[in-house]
């Protein structure tokens, strides 16, 4: 379920949705974000430098850009569980996408599953650092 060469970054948003629609209640969303993120690559040691570091985040964070405006891609970790979780959803949505789309594309999954009234304030300004730093890369690739 963890692709991330979903056609659209809207597709992959509607299929984010699709899925935690399947859970009942927080518990068990939590959870399927904490395997989300168990599955993410492995990240090498020396790409956790302060230069991909994602400031605004209580847990450490970091974000590493590649490719070009064409196309996109991203490599992400952190040494939380459920932030590796939130990682993985942002990864279905802006990488491997063109640095237009990736600009233009906003987080609509956040609300759509709930995560906005569910997150604590540090998580929710970590989410939104880390959608800060990705699509300011996105426009440093178009400039």
């Amino acid at each position: 379920m963890n692709d991330t060469t979903t056609s659209s970054a809207a597709q992959a948003q509607s299929d984010i949705a699709e899925e935690f629609a399947f859970f009942g209640d927080w518990t068990e969303r939590y959870q399927y974000l904490i395997d989300l993120g168990k599955q993410l690559p492995a990240f090498p040691e020396a790409w956790k430098t302060e230069e991909y570091r994602v400031h605004g985040c209580q847990s450490l964070v970091w974000l590493v850009p590649s490719g070009d405006a064409s196309n996109m891609h991203f490599d992400a970790i952190s040494d939380s569980a459920i932030v590796s979780g939130l990682i993985a959803l942002v990864l279905r949505v802006y990488s491997n996408r063109s640095a237009k789309e990736i600009v233009a594309t906003e987080p609509q999954f956040i609300a759509t599953i709930g995560l906005a009234k569910h997150l604590s304030p540090t998580r929710s300004n970590g989410l939104a650092a880390m959608l800060a730093k990705l699509k300011g890369y996105a426009a440093q690739a178009l400039a």
